[in-house]
């Protein structure tokens, strides 16, 4: 036979697009459009509704950026279309490639009810099947003129993404507003042939099934009217009824599909976009799982949950609805779909306390799964995070995009610092927002990488990102699919019902160790540095304010703030969401973040402030308060009392003009142009800087990635480097134990001051800059003279280590890497530590010396700022203010407690007298990281601890209160059932710990 294969596939392609779906709607009617253009913010439904509109016609323009336009349309379904399927189409100007990025909109009827939403794919309203010809129409669309930010040249500044500078100029043309017929069996023939024209283009060209799809497809298209499409359509689809119903071959690889939107919940659109992106999707959801019986739909982020509970209540009650029939199922167990490398320990259980409780008190779900298919690698202490809040589960997809190293497995057991393990799955579909075309599903099962040992995966099946979600044709493609000679099986299920099967099928797959590293979007750890900063002091001003109004609640009876610590809590987690915290949303939303941060820090300094207060008494004996989870200048952790006497710092000056300062500890010396070239740890009399090389070095790079601008720095960043060495100034402090050094460089000027706190081991580096540069990156640098093959960063409940060489592409690819507090580098009996108070990007390198000692220099560097100029074209500019202490002699526990301290300086009040604090712990390596009131009101005191050095410790835990009982919990504060209460002697309890183990206690009061 002759091979007229491509013969066919063209004419398919043709007839589709240009017969057959234009006779899906094959008679249409215009409506009467009206329109009324919001001034200013969205408004309620009812003041929309009610609005004073004007007539409009398709073609105009409308929809200033960032606007609101409320459309009436209005019309008469023909006498003559009486007992068929009418359908109103809604094209707002629509670009179908670009779902959630562009226009949307959301139906209601007259009285405020909620219908559908609209976006690209989506821009059907059903008006009645069949209907009764003469009926009268009337809807009204609350369309957002959302512009496109990320326009035909992806990653091009743009001032759209922010209210204040993008302009009023009309983005969308309306474009069509009709009323039409639906022809359904059109309509299934559509689906019909682009299933199996899908399914047959994966197939192997020498595959009997390809071929034998091929004649049908032929027999299908001879069998077709072009001049009567609707009146041959089930001719047509006869021809194809045998190819379609050919069952799956039994080794047929199985694809649970999970009705899904990933929905950001900031990115190229501000948080109160998000609020609608939400409410239209849940809509489009609840009105799609009404027609479709077999469909399941997952929604992940309780905050979004929240946000249809409060703004939008009708679609809410649909929402309620459809969760108890089991079909829109809550998924995720978090907050938001967070970043998971910068949160920090406690910020990172919230996450699941919040999100599990959420969903808990809503709907009696409490989630087996994390769910976050679209964040940027996932930190080593996560595992027991997910654990200790009851769940068992992760799924990701974000690994897919690694650049360097393809991973080795699709399901494993991940484990943690701790040891902890998680069974954890990346769809092999390499999307989370799968379209069911056939290249996916082929894709799926061509990659997966556990054949052999498991036949199971997921799909997230839905338009994603801006939202949309599932459509009535992904739906229809699926079910053809669910069982299909040639193709992988596709059923709709809910993620519990995959991973259990997973689990079954494969209850012992391999393990992988350690953090799940994401080869791609490294300089998300440092874009938007005040974002960062903003989250950093946020996490430990909550960690003050529990800490020190439990500590007032049980001692004075201060009023715990219940309420508002919850609501505070949500806010910074919605902001730790995986565009907000790395730096990668618009302007607008990184605006927002840094009023509401000050806003929070305000609000939170307030209950510190008034829980110290009540603690402290009157009286005029000046008391340090130390929140941090060490005793500090002779103040216990959690306690007040007067601060104990801790030396002096000296400065002179040195012939070369540098200067010397020295507090008996440590001996720093700083040259003419304020490089630090001496760290000398006087009791050793160990020298931290490397020969020849200087610390405290700013350096200047050239950044312009190929693409994603504030979410990546590629690897030839490095290529070229400008030393900051020119110094304007360098003088001594005005408190005469510290150096001032001013430089200037391009457009920008930084302000140093260089400090040896009396008393204690680590040189301080107070860092102001104002930064107006561009595309640029800027790192402090610290060249030591240490020689380690690998170092310490923290992380959640713990520190990971990571090489220092590169010999293998996977270590390689990690030349930038996230640390919470700090960075630790040891020798076996010498360490360093360079501490921070809001950064998280670093780099290690390691240079042997060929000039004199041949010793190795292991150089650390604080990554400070970048100048991407998208999304947010003036990322960064203005006035930053960073702190680093470099810890010369420093074990991992001194990394720790310094760590700490940074980030919680401490507090002074007069006051009566010492202040007892409410929970001790007589181990320093184990860390308690909260104090609280447990949030049911109960009074109970709930204590959260962690082993930090790594090590097993067993330490003894004293109330400072009387003491009836404690109980084992998870993070949600429940009791564990498998876990019997601990023993209490006296108000204490004996602790032992596993390295890096967490605990949570609850303390019942006597």
């Amino acid at each position: 036979m002759h091979d007229d294969r491509t013969l066919v596939e063209a004419r398919l392609r043709r007839v589709l697009d240009e017969r057959i779906r234009p006779a899906v709607h094959p008679e249409s009617v215009p409506l009467e459009v009206a329109v009324w253009h919001a001034p200013g913010e969205p408004v309620p439904v009812a003041e929309g509704l009610a609005a004073d509109v004007e007539p409009v016609t398709v073609g105009s323009r409308w929809g200033a950026p960032w606007g609101t336009s409320w459309f009436r349309v209005t019309g008469t379904v023909p006498a003559e279309w009486a007992g068929k399927t009418v359908e109103a189409i809604l094209d707002l100007g629509f670009d179908e490639n670009m779902p959630g990025f562009q226009c949307e909109g959301l139906v209601y009827r007259p009285d405020g009810t909620p219908v559908k939403g609209l976006n690209p794919r989506n821009q059907w309203v059903r008006i009645g099947a069949p209907v009764q010809g003469g009926e009268e129409v009337r809807l009204h669309v609350e369309a957002a003129s959302n512009p496109v930010v990320m326009g035909p040249r992806p990653f091009t500044p743009t001032p759209l993404g922010d209210l204040e500078t993008a302009g009023r100029d009309p983005q969308y043309t309306l474009t069509r507003m009709d009323l039409a017929v639906l022809d359904e069996t059109v309509w299934h023939l559509v689906t019909d042939l682009e299933v199996l024209g899908e399914l047959m283009a994966e197939l192997p060209v020498d595959s009997p099934r390809r071929w034998e799809i091929l004649r049908a497809v032929e027999r299908a298209l001879d069998a077709l009217d072009l001049q009567d499409v609707g009146g041959t359509a089930e001719r047509a689809r006869a021809c194809l009824a045998d190819v379609l119903a050919a069952p799956a071959v039994p080794s047929a690889h199985r694809i649970s599909a999970v009705g899904h939107a990933h929905i950001d919940s900031a990115w190229l659109w501000p948080l109160r976009e998000t609020v609608r992106k939400v409410a239209r999707t849940a809509a489009n959801m609840t009105a799609l799982l009404d027609d479709e019986p077999d469909f399941v739909f997952a929604m992940s982020q309780a905050q979004q949950w929240a946000w249809v509970k409060e703004h939008r209540p009708e679609v809410w009650a649909r929402v309620k609805k459809a969760v108890a029939d089991g079909r829109f199922v809550p998924a995720g167990g978090m907050w938001v779909e967070s970043d998971t490398n910068m949160p920090g320990s406690e910020a990172m259980a919230r996450q699941f306390v919040h999100g599990k409780r959420f969903f808990l008190d809503e709907f009696g779900v409490d989630n087996d799964e994390a769910w976050l298919p679209d964040t940027f690698g996932f930190a080593a202490g996560l595992p027991q995070i997910i654990r200790a809040a009851g769940s068992r589960y992760l799924l990701t997809q974000k690994i897919s995009w690694s650049r360097t190293n393809s991973f080795p497995h699709h399901t494993f057991r991940w484990e943690g610092i701790d040891g902890t393990r998680i069974y954890t799955h990346f769809p092999p579909v390499d999307t989370y927002n799968c379209s069911m075309r056939g290249a996916e599903i082929a894709h799926a099962v061509r990659n997966f990488k556990d054949k052999g040992t498991a036949r199971h995966s997921l799909a997230p099946t839905g338009w994603g990102d801006g939202g949309g979600g599932t459509t009535r044709e992904m739906v229809a493609k699926a079910a053809r699919l669910r069982d299909l000679e040639g193709s992988a099986t596709v059923t709709w299920e809910t993620p519990s019902a995959f991973f259990a099967k997973a689990e079954a099928e494969n209850p012992e797959p391999p393990v992988w160790v350690g953090e799940l590293y994401l080869e791609l979007h490294r300089a998300t750890l440092t874009s938007q540095a005040g974002t960062k900063q903003g989250n950093r002091r946020s996490e430990h001003l909550l960690r003050e304010a529990e800490l020190w109004a439990a500590t007032a609640a049980v001692r004075t009876g201060f009023p715990y703030p219940y309420a508002d610590l919850d609501r505070i809590w949500k806010t910074v987690l919605l902001h730790q969401f995986h565009d907000i915290l790395p730096g990668s949303s618009i302007a607008w939303v990184h605006r927002e973040a840094r009023a509401t941060y000050a806003r929070i820090a305000d609000e939170l300094n307030g209950i510190v402030d008034a829980a110290q207060r009540a603690l402290a008494g009157e009286g005029t004996v000046p008391l340090l308060f130390n929140a941090a989870p060490h005793t500090r200048a002779g103040v216990p952790a959690g306690g007040a009392r007067p601060a104990e006497a801790s030396g002096r710092t000296t400065h002179a000056g040195r012939p070369d003009g540098g200067h010397v300062l020295d507090n008996g500890l440590l001996r720093i010396g700083v040259d003419p142009r304020g490089l630090v070239d001496s760290v000398l740890d006087l009791a050793t009399g160990r020298e931290t800087i490397a020969p020849g090389r200087t610390g405290n070095l700013l350096q200047l790079h050239q950044d312009l990635p190929n693409m994603w601008d504030a979410w990546d720095v590629d690897e030839f960043y490095r290529n070229t480097v400008t030393d900051l060495t020119d110094a304007d100034e360098v003088t001594p402090g005005d408190d005469g134990a510290s150096v001032r050094i001013v430089r200037t460089f391009g457009g920008s000027r930084v302000t140093q001051l260089l400090s040896l706190p009396p008393g204690e081991k680590r040189l301080v580096v107070d860092t102001e800059v104002d930064w107006h540069e561009t595309e640029k990156f800027l790192k402090l640098a610290f060249p030591l003279d240490l020689h380690t093959d690998r170092y310490a960063s923290e992380t959640q409940f713990g520190h990971f280590f990571r090489p220092t060489h590169t010999n293998t592409s996977w270590e390689a690819a990690k030349f930038e890497a996230c640390n919470h507090r700090f960075v630790h580098l040891q020798e076996p009996d010498w360490g360093v530590a360079l501490v921070n108070d809001g950064t998280y990007g670093h780099d290690v390198t390691r240079a042997v010396r060929t000039d004199g000692d041949g010793g190795t220099t292991t150089t650390v560097r604080a990554s400070l700022l970048r100048a991407p100029r998208f999304p947010d074209p003036e990322t960064d500019q203005g006035v930053h203010r960073f702190r680093h202490a470099l810890v010369p002699g420093a074990s991992i526990g001194d990394a720790v407690r310094e760590g700490w301290r940074i980030n919680l300086p401490e507090r002074r009040l007069d006051g009566a007298g010492e202040v007892t604090p409410l929970v001790t712990v007589d181990r320093d390596s184990v860390v308690v990281t909260a104090v609280k009131l447990a949030d049911d009101g109960s009074g109970d005191v709930v204590v959260r601890f962690h082993e930090a050095h790594g090590a097993r410790a067993r330490a003894t835990l004293t109330a400072g209160f009387p003491l009836a009982g404690a109980e084992v919990t998870d993070l949600l504060e429940r009791p564990l059932a498998d876990t019997a209460p601990p023993a209490v002697d006296d108000g204490r309890i004996a602790v032992a710990l596993r390295p890096f183990e967490l605990r949570t206690l609850r303390l019942k009061r006597a």
